[in-house]
């Protein structure tokens, strides 16, 4: 399996290459600089593979929830990019993703992840790393104010992501004793979205460039469909 995968959901800017499970990966934390660097990070990985678009089975994406500009840039990316290459998308959860990598850098395997949704919410997702190392999905993601997020059943939680950062005092009282630990300082990164996206892509779920859609949680926000444009990745 052959991936690239990226995110501009967040404050971090990524993107990953996925080569049949070893991966490499850039990140710079540039929140108003998505734009510029995410095109420049891709062509760099795969120049350094010394591979085009067109040697990929997929273009993987952080599909949100996140930052709605972040998003919109994410998708209109990685449509043009697929679009350019004739591969279809593997649109990835940031939440997921954020799980994902905490999972990777502590071992924790039950995690509950937050980003700040503004207007006094949060954007919340709880999973639980399971046998093959995959974060997965423990009831639907929501959006909410912070005392009122979904509790999970059991202790040993993780809190991870920004949202944490933001509400943590909130957080943490309404979990209770179910709370272990807090990683407040995480951010979405490329290679967790690759890790999930090779997963996913192994079991059919392939979205056409035509189709990929942001996902913003919150049912007042339209979701507009991202104009494409590879603006100049190799294929």
């Amino acid at each position: 399996m052959k991936l690239l995968a990226l995110d501009t959901s967040g404050e971090a800017c990524s993107a990953a290459l996925y080569l049949d499970g070893a991966s490499r990966h850039c990140l710079e934390l540039a929140a108003r600089r998505h734009g510029d660097l995410i095109l420049p990070m891709m062509q760099s990985l795969l120049d350094s593979a010394g591979i085009g678009l067109k040697a990929l089975d997929a273009i993987a994406f952080g599909r949100g929830p996140g930052s709605f500009t972040g998003v919109r840039i994410a998708v209109a990316v990685a449509q043009g990019a697929a679009f350019g290459a004739g591969r279809p998308t593997v649109p990835v959860s940031t939440l997921a993703a954020l799980a994902q990598g905490e999972f990777r850098r502590s071992g924790r395997r039950r995690l509950l992840a937050a980003l700040d949704a503004r207007m006094g919410e949060v954007y919340w997702g709880a999973y639980e790393v399971g046998a093959d190392g995959l974060a997965a999905a423990c009831g639907a993601e929501s959006v909410s104010a912070p005392g009122a997020v979904p509790v999970p059943a059991g202790e040993g939680w993780c809190g991870v992501g920004p949202g944490w950062g933001r509400y943590c005092e909130l957080l943490t009282r309404r979990l209770g004793a179910g709370l272990a630990q807090v990683s407040s300082d995480a951010v979405c990164e490329a290679r967790d979205i690759a890790l999930l996206a090779a997963a996913q892509a192994r079991a059919g779920q392939l979205v056409p460039a035509e189709l990929a859609r942001p996902v913003y949680l919150r049912d007042r926000v339209t979701h507009a469909g991202a104009a494409a444009g590879s603006g100049g990745v190799a294929v």
